[in-house]
């Protein structure tokens, strides 16, 4: 009897070829701990909840930067902050480096976004008056447009004119509350919903020109980046979204009886507290600081942002849907996780910056098809980085790994070994000497230069460590003050430990040095080239 599977008389392009895509997911501000299934008090995000229980969650999942275009580039590249240097938004990203999406095309797949990768070109391969030096907004090199949906949302707003929606509208007004909404006892400012409706929401609009795109090519192998701006700021939430969260039923901030007793713990935290204005959040327009935003309108933008995960959680639903009634969800790696988090008024702070948890602290899970079915549903306690999710998703694929990566695959985890060298903390840093913008605050509060704004965290199950180039160090007991409200950098009890993490931190960084080239060599009179882990398993491990 023939082998009819074999072909062998077929040319190789002929051959139908195994279906393997990838649905990268990234949902932009969204806090680690904002996950039904992890035990969050109020949310409820049940397709993210049934996504774990096909796939791993992984609890202790960190960024490694913030705000938003470092933290994409970390994302990306696999790289540290410290190696890939794109340090604020609009700090170009060297074009030297590889990406994630640059790496897909290796393997035949036409990596397409729909949302946005906060990419800031590199100035030295462009004429300067390339419009792309004027954004931070530009498309990590590689990845095509399938909708491309920046800070002045085009798209979606000429698809809201088209549906009947007031011609005046634009990116500023788009997101203003509805001025006739009814006011309601025991809400906060952020109640009052905009102008458009649940169904033609950013997060809708962004969802239909997937499955649009998608239902057209379920013959091919495809890798989708759908990045969604929500629940990042403006802070206002359609209906139902809007009313979903009673203020009153919110977990209070994590933070001190005062503003003033806050601040005293480090200057970088006091300045943090004068930096970003309300408006950025809540657009009612109040000219203040977020941080002295009071109880009330604290707690309703708690309840509006988590209105905002649970409609990007519904909307997931629906692709996740479409993926399992088109038969390509058995074929489909999924990855869901954030750029970074968000403080919500813990230690009075709002947004993405600073060095507390709240800020870097994020989620991710992954579900792999082909993974055996007793290790779904895990939710594993080790300490993941951002750069781990490029390597990852290469490795699935079957794909070379970059050596600049500083990250590592972790389908090894997911399928029940967890390597003896793994890392047993968290690293991650800060920029805050915001060229263009606050600079002269900052030189104002500190005298430093540019290159010395900055900090750098290392984190176990056990203490934090916070270094700064040229200002106090900040140490924190996690055992024993899990809230960070003690440092202990210059306590004299706790200067064995200063010095113990300093020293892990050091090692960190020589370990994680740029080896692009280091591990090749030519005075042999021929190329000698080593290629291996940064860190071997132990002996006999």
């Amino acid at each position: 009897m023939k082998n009819h599977d074999a072909r062998p008389n077929m040319p190789e392009h002929s051959l139908k070829k195994k279906r393997k895509n990838v649905l990268f997911i990234t949902a932009d501000q969204w806090r680690g701990d904002c996950l039904g299934c992890i035990g969050h008090p109020v949310v409820a995000t049940p397709n993210l909840d049934k996504l774990a229980k096909d796939g791993v969650l992984f609890r202790k999942h960190y960024t490694q930067t913030v705000p938003c275009g470092p933290a994409r580039a970390s994302l990306y590249t696999g790289l540290y902050s410290m190696n890939h240097r794109s340090v604020n938004n609009g700090t170009p990203l060297n074009s030297r480096f590889n990406n994630i999406a640059l790496e897909v095309r290796k393997s035949g797949y036409d990596p397409t976004l729909f949302g946005y990768t906060d990419t800031s070109a590199d100035p030295r391969e462009l004429h300067h008056r390339d419009p792309l030096l004027t954004t931070y907004e530009g498309i990590i090199p590689g990845m095509s447009s399938g909708v491309t949906l920046t800070d002045n949302q085009r798209p979606w707003i000429s698809w809201l004119k088209s549906k009947g929606y007031d011609h005046s509208l634009n990116h500023h007004t788009v997101y203003d509350p509805r001025p006739d909404y009814p006011k309601s006892d025991g809400r906060g400012a952020s109640y009052s919903p905009p102008v458009y409706t649940d169904e033609d929401s950013s997060v809708a609009f962004l969802t239909d020109e997937v499955l649009k795109w998608l239902s057209v090519r379920e013959e091919e192998n495809w890798f989708v980046h759908l990045s969604y701006l929500r629940p990042h700021p403006p802070w206002i939430a359609p209906e139902p979204f809007n009313s979903m969260y009673d203020p009153a039923s919110m977990p209070k901030p994590v933070r001190k009886e005062s503003l003033e007793e806050e601040g005293r713990q480090h200057p970088v935290l006091k300045t943090l507290h004068e930096l970003l204005p309300r408006n950025d959040f809540i657009r009612d327009y109040l000219d203040e600081p977020a941080s002295k935003m009071n109880d009330l309108d604290l707690l309703q933008v708690r309840a509006t942002y988590y209105g905002l995960m649970s409609e990007v959680d519904q909307h997931l639903g629906k692709v996740i849907k479409y993926l399992k009634e088109s038969g390509q969800y058995d074929s489909t790696l999924v990855v869901f996780t954030s750029d970074h988090g968000e403080h919500l008024g813990d230690h009075y702070l709002f947004g993405k910056l600073g060095y507390f948890d709240q800020g870097y602290h994020i989620p991710l899970i992954v579900m792999d098809p082909e993974m055996s079915g007793k290790n779904k549903g895990v939710q594993l306690e080790v300490f993941t980085e951002a750069i781990d999710v490029m390597p990852t998703i290469l490795d699935w694929l079957d794909a070379e790994i970059p050596e600049e990566c500083d990250g590592s695959s972790l389908l090894p985890l997911m399928n029940g070994t967890i390597p003896d060298n793994w890392r047993t903390e968290a690293h991650w840093e800060y920029d805050f000497r915001l060229i263009g913008t606050f600079q002269p605050l900052i030189k104002q509060k500190f005298g430093l230069s540019p290159d010395q704004c900055s900090l750098c965290v290392i984190r176990d199950d056990h203490f934090k460590y916070v270094h700064m180039t040229a200002l106090p160090p900040l140490l924190f007991d996690l055992e024993n003050d899990p809230e960070e409200f003690v440092n202990l950098a210059s306590h004299p009890d706790f200067q064995k430990v200063v010095v113990e993490y300093s020293g892990k931190m050091l090692s960190w960084n020589m370990l994680h040095r740029d080896r692009t080239l280091v591990n090749m060599n030519m005075e042999s009179g021929t190329m000698a080239h080593w290629k291996g882990p940064r860190v071997f398993d132990p002996p006999n491990a």
